[in-house]
């Protein structure tokens, strides 16, 4: 039998692998992001630095306060955060990037998913000025 687990990282041959976003867990990271550039739309929160590692893996993380709801409501925001994110940030977002997503109070989960896609873009252009 062989073994199934996946590989550490991205596949260095893979030129698209290097723009799907890798997830930020640490807390080190979400700080670090934390105090570079931020852009904030009606519905999302951005966060955005350009790390100095020389690693060009774009990362990205999302969170949501309990200022957003009850964990139905957080969770709710993050995946559609995560939904956005998988369809602009590889078009929009550059090599070598952490970004933070944060959800805000009642809009992040109802306002239109296009309206949050357009905010997304936005910010980002905004950050990269």
């Amino acid at each position: 039998m062989t073994d199934m687990t996946p590989p550490d990282g991205p596949d260095k041959g893979d030129p698209a692998a290097l723009l799907r976003p890798q997830i930020l867990t640490r807390r080190r990271d979400f700080i670090a992001t934390s105090h570079g550039r931020r852009q904030g739309t009606a519905g999302i929160h951005l966060q955005g630095r350009r790390r100095d590692d020389g690693s060009d893996l774009m990362r990205v993380g999302y969170t949501c306060s309990k200022k957003v709801g009850n964990a139905v409501a957080r969770n709710r925001a993050k995946r559609r955060l995560r939904a956005i994110a998988r369809l602009i940030l590889p078009k929009h977002g550059r090599p070598g990037w952490d970004y933070v997503l944060v959800g805000r109070p009642q809009t992040t989960a109802t306002l239109p998913f296009t309206q949050l896609q357009a905010d997304l873009i936005r910010a980002l252009d905004r950050v990269h000025q």
